[in-house]
């Protein structure tokens, strides 16, 4: 790969969508010196991104035609498709990039229908906010065809300086995109319940923002210790056992009673951590509960 001569004349690429993040990915090309082609299918949109200098052709055709490499930045695969479905036939020979969510099985069928249009496929995720594209800590990884990563590397480190290629399977990013976006939903949430409790003390949601900071760190520093008793099968040495968690689950409905909370939404992980007890686990791990997630319920 010539990386010179891509610093001397930085390949053309075209940007699909132009949300938050699609029009931060633009403008990071932009900014970088890359021939930056842009659409969406709200044209006004395009109108900030035009003025700092990207092409912006009346139709999506024309956009994919105007680069080698495509990066489709939609809410889910679905949209992706149907937005390109237009643009098929210019698909061919082109390299496509999604940049969405959704599950390993709708990038396995994105894949499948940008290879039976001719484009060669890779799946990547963004794994932090818009105003972070094109930091150099910014993370983001990537799977499918070795050799558009390979190819597209350079332009691709634009977005972000922790890039990882994780493999050919094209469904690698999104499996590793939803294995670690399950996390974010029950803690926002759970930072929503605090700050709601605070605030029916009268105390104020920015005064909870330091201590949770903290308590997010505790929790980061011990990921690698529960990943090892997963992967050992081995819970037999807690930090913190099921039965400790099962005794501390009696003040949710005590703290909800108190500050007038819903806190129904902490009924599924009492029931299973009722169901590790049963199984067993009660004095082991609490990581044993990925035990118990292998074994869902079956509907009555």
């Amino acid at each position: 790969m010539d990386t010179h001569n891509q610093r001397q004349h930085p390949a053309p690429v075209t940007v699909i969508g132009l949300g938050a993040m699609g029009s931060a990915l633009a403008a990071a090309f932009i900014a970088a010196g890359h021939p930056t082609t842009v659409w969406n299918r709200t044209a006004s949109r395009a109108a900030p991104l035009v003025a700092k200098g990207a092409a912006h052709p009346e139709t999506v055709a024309e956009a994919v035609a105007a680069s080698p490499l495509v990066i489709a930045c939609l809410t889910t695969y679905e949209d992706t498709v149907e937005a390109l479905g237009p643009a098929a036939a210019a698909l061919k020979g082109r390299d496509l990039v999604t940049l969405n969510s959704g599950s390993p099985a709708g990038a396995r069928r994105t894949a499948e229908w940008a290879r039976g249009h001719g484009a060669r496929f890779l799946g990547g995720a963004i794994k932090d906010v818009p105003p972070a594209v094109g930091g150099a800590d910014t993370l983001l990884y990537y799977s499918g065809d070795a050799t558009v990563f390979a190819a597209h590397e350079p332009v691709l480190r634009v977005l972000g300086g922790d890039t990882v290629y994780l493999g050919a399977d094209p469904d690698l990013a999104a499996l590793y995109e939803m294995a670690v976006g399950g996390t974010l939903l029950p803690a926002l949430v759970g930072f929503f319940q605090g700050a709601a409790a605070l605030q029916a003390r009268g105390l104020e949601a920015a005064s909870m923002v330091r201590f949770t900071e903290r308590w997010l760190a505790m929790i980061a520093s011990v990921l690698p210790v529960l990943a090892r008793e997963i992967d050992s099968g081995d819970y037999s040495e807690p930090l913190s056992s099921v039965n400790v968690f099962v005794a501390g689950s009696a003040h949710d409905a005590e703290l909800g009673k108190e500050a007038g909370l819903d806190v129904e939404w902490h009924r599924p992980f009492h029931e299973l951590l009722e169901r590790a007890v049963e199984a067993g686990y009660g004095t082991q791990s609490i990581a044993a509960l990925t035990e118990i997630l292998k074994e869902p319920r079956r509907a009555a």
